[in-house]
């Protein structure tokens, strides 16, 4: 890496792919009044309702307090609520409201259309080569 600059290293496109992504992604989202990674925090209590706040943290990759930030935003927006666990009071959990569950169709929409311009142009095997190439890309820096 020391002969290339960083602008044409792999990870330096790996970066503008993935703020492209994101850009793509939130102006699509805010048309629902959402910003990005409200979607992921949705998705994971699509998956599985009343998750604990560690544990969507954990999913998320995130802080704890970047997460309490988004919960209370969406909070207020009415998709999600805290309640405490009935098992242990030292532990919040989070669940949906029905603004959270009628929104689903519409974010899966967006990601729908965000894949769908991202891959336009390659064919299934260019897919499923790019899957397979960039999950051993995760999985050298990312093992878990």
């Amino acid at each position: 890496m020391s002969n290339q600059n960083i602008t044409d290293a792999l990870g330096y496109l790996m970066f503008q792919i993935c703020r492209a992504h994101r850009n793509r992604a939130q102006e699509l989202l805010s048309e629902l009044g959402l910003y990005t990674g409200q979607e992921i925090l949705l998705m994971h209590l699509w998956e599985k309702d009343g998750r604990s706040q560690s544990e969507l943290a954990d999913l998320m990759c995130v802080q704890p307090a970047t997460l309490t930030k988004s919960i209370d935003r969406m909070s207020t927006a009415g998709l999600i609520e805290r309640r405490p666990d009935p098992n242990d009071g030292r532990v919040s959990r989070v669940y949906l409201r029905q603004a959270g569950r009628d929104i689903q169709a519409l974010v899966e929409g967006v990601w729908q259309q965000v894949e769908a311009e991202s891959f336009a142009h390659l064919t299934v095997e260019e897919r499923i080569l790019l899957r397979r190439l960039l999950m051993q890309v995760k999985q050298n820096i990312s093992p878990d």
